[in-house]
C-alpha cells in the first residue's frame, strides 16, 4: 500500500486551497468547505510521520491549516478554553490525559516473539498534540459556525458536495471502486468488504463504503430539511434533490445508513423540532452508557443476535463476531480502565505464544477505552454530546419555526453521527466540526437571551433615575 506522488502532492498543497477559500468566501462557509472537502477528497491512509509531531494526513492537515490562517492571515480570535461550563475541564482532560496515560504504561508488552515498547514522554506528547488537531475544527465551529444564516450553510454545503460526489459515486457503483487507486496509487481498505450482491458500494476518495453510506444519508436528511423550508439548490428543488440522494443511498448498500435515514427523515415529518432533539438525547445517552451496559452484562446482546438471525444468518454471524469481539476488547481494557493500554497497538489483545493479534477494533468508543480508558472515553464523548444535550434547553429560545427545524436537523445529525460511532470508527473533522457549530449556536442564544433580560432592566433604571432628577 505505496501512495503515490500524486497522494502526497495532494496533502500538502491543501493548505493553499484552504487559503483560496478563506478569501474568497466568508469564514463560516469557507470553514465548512475547507473541512469537508478535504474529507471527500484527500488521499485516505496516507500520512507523513515527522519528528516530534503526530503524522500528518487528512485529518491533521487540514484542521491545522484552517486554524493558522483563520488565527494569523485573518486575525480571528479563537478561545482554546472557551468560557462555557463543563467544556473548559472536558477539554484539558482530553489533551492532558495522555500524559498519565504513558505514566501508567511504562511496561512493554511481551506475547511471544511480539515485543510492544513501553510509552514514553515523547509518546505522551505526541498524543496530547494529536488529540489538541483533532479538536481544533470543534474549537473553529464554536467560533464562527455559530449563527443561523451558517447553520443553515451547513445543511446546503452538504447537499451540494453530495450531488457533486455522487457522480463519481455512481461510476464506481457501475465499475467498482477505483478512483483512489487511479488517482493515489493503492485501495485504502479491503476491497473484498466493498463487494455486495452482484455490485459494489462506491468509496471513491474515503477510506470504506461505509462512511460514503453515511455521508449520503447526512445529505439526504439535509436535502430533506431544506425541502421543508421549501428552498432550492443550484436551482433544483430541494424535495427532487432529496429523492436522487434517497436513490443514491440505496445504491450504497449500506443497512444501518438506510436505516438511520429512515428514522431521520421519516421521524423530521411526524415529530415536531423540539421531539427531534428529545430523541437526539436519548440517542446520546445510551451512546454515553453503552459502555457501562456491555461491561456490567446490561446490553441483551443475545436478544439481538435472534432478531438478526431472524432477518438473515449471515447477519447475525457477523453481528455476534463483533460483540464478541468488543468482549475481548473489554476484557483487557478493564486491567488498566482508568487510563487505558496507550497507543502503539497495546489496547488489542494477542495470542502469548505466537503473538498473533486475536481482536478487531470497530467501534470508536471501545477504541478510546483501550488507548484512554474511562477517563478519555468520558472526555472525548463527553465533548461531542455536551451540545446535544444542552439542545433542548437552546431551542425554547428560538421562536422563529425555519430555524426551529435547521437547529433539529443539526443536532439529530450530531445525534446519529455519535450513534454510529458503536459500531463504527467514523468519528472525522466534520464530526467535531459539527459539534463545534452547535455547541457555539446554544452559546450565542444563551448570551442573547441573557442580554434581553439585562436591557429592560437597566432601561427601568436610566428612566428612574431621569425621573428623580
Amino acid at each position: 500500500m505505496n501512495p503515490n506522488w500524486f497522494a502526497y502532492l495532494a496533502l500538502f498543497s491543501w493548505p493553499l486551497v484552504s487559503f483560496v477559500l478563506y478569501q474568497r468566501l466568508p469564514v463560516a462557509r469557507a470553514t465548512l468547505w475547507s473541512i469537508l472537502a478535504a474529507y471527500l477528497l484527500l488521499p485516505s491512509a496516507t500520512e507523513v510521520d515527522l519528528p516530534m509531531i503526530p503524522p500528518m494526513d487528512k485529518a491533521t492537515i487540514p484542521n491545522l491549516s484552517a486554524f493558522l490562517i483563520c488565527r494569523f492571515a485573518l486575525g480571528k480570535r479563537i478561545s482554546l478554553l472557551p468560557n462555557i461550563r463543563w467544556l473548559r475541564g472536558l477539554l484539558l482532560i482530553y489533551v492532558t490525559s495522555p500524559f498519565i496515560t504513558a505514566l501508567l504504561n511504562a511496561d512493554p508488552i511481551i506475547a511471544g516473539p511480539l515485543q510492544i515498547k513501553a510509552m514514553n514522554s515523547y509518546d505522551a506528547l505526541s498524543a496530547a498534540i494529536r488529540q489538541s488537531l483533532f479538536i481544533l475544527p470543534f474549537l473553529l465551529g464554536i467560533a464562527f459556525v455559530r449563527d443561523a444564516k451558517s447553520h443553515e450553510d451547513v445543511l446546503r454545503i452538504l447537499v451540494v458536495a453530495a450531488l457533486a460526489y455522487s457522480l463519481p459515486m455512481l461510476f464506481e457503483v457501475r465499475m467498482s471502486p477505483q478512483l483512489h487507486r487511479w488517482f493515489y496509487g493503492f485501495f485504502p481498505h479491503s476491497f473484498g468488504q466493498q463487494k455486495r450482491g452482484d455490485g459494489f458500494r462506491p468509496v471513491v476518495f474515503m477510506e470504506h463504503g461505509l462512511l460514503v453510506a453515511f455521508f449520503t444519508m447526512s445529505a439526504l436528511f439535509a436535502a430533506s430539511t431544506l425541502a421543508k423550508l421549501r428552498k432550492t439548490v443550484r436551482g433544483i428543488g430541494a424535495g427532487m434533490v432529496s429523492f436522487y440522494l434517497g436513490v443514491v443511498l440505496i445504491l450504497c448498500k449500506s443497512m444501518a445508513s438506510m436505516i438511520y435515514a429512515l428514522l431521520l427523515v421519516g421521524g423530521s415529518r411526524i415529530v415536531s423540532p423540539a421531539g427531534q432533539i428529545k430523541f437526539a438525547r436519548v440517542l446520546v445517552m445510551m451512546v454515553v452508557v453503552y459502555p457501562l451496559c456491555r461491561a456490567t452484562d446490561w446490553f441483551p446482546t443475545n436478544e439481538l443476535v435472534a432478531m438478526a438471525a431472524e432477518v438473515s444468518e449471515l447477519r447475525a454471524q457477523s453481528l455476534r463476531y463483533r460483540l464478541d469481539n468488543e468482549e475481548i476488547l473489554l476484557h483487557h481494557a478493564r486491567e488498566r480502565g482508568f487510563f487505558g493500554w496507550g497507543s502503539w497497538g497495546r489496547n488489542r489483545v494477542y495470542d502469548p505464544n505466537s503473538g498473533k493479534d486475536l481482536s478487531v477494533t470497530d467501534g470508536r468508543w471501545i477504541i478510546v477505552m483501550g488507548e484512554f480508558g474511562w477517563v478519555g472515553y468520558l472526555a472525548e464523548f463527553g465533548l461531542l454530546a455536551l451540545p446535544v444535550l444542552r439542545a433542548s434547553k437552546a431551542i425554547r429560545m428560538i421562536t422563529d419555526t425555519r430555524e426551529r427545524r435547521v437547529f433539529a436537523a443539526i443536532t439529530s445529525l450530531l445525534a446519529i453521527s455519535m450513534f454510529d460511532l458503536l459500531p463504527n470508527a467514523s468519528v472525522s473533522p466534520w464530526t467535531w466540526l459539527l459539534a463545534g457549530a452547535l455547541l457555539g449556536r446554544i452559546e450565542q442564544l444563551r448570551l442573547s437571551a441573557r442580554k434581553q433580560r439585562v436591557t429592560p432592566a437597566d432601561s427601568r433604571h436610566k428612566i428612574q433615575t431621569v425621573q428623580a432628577a
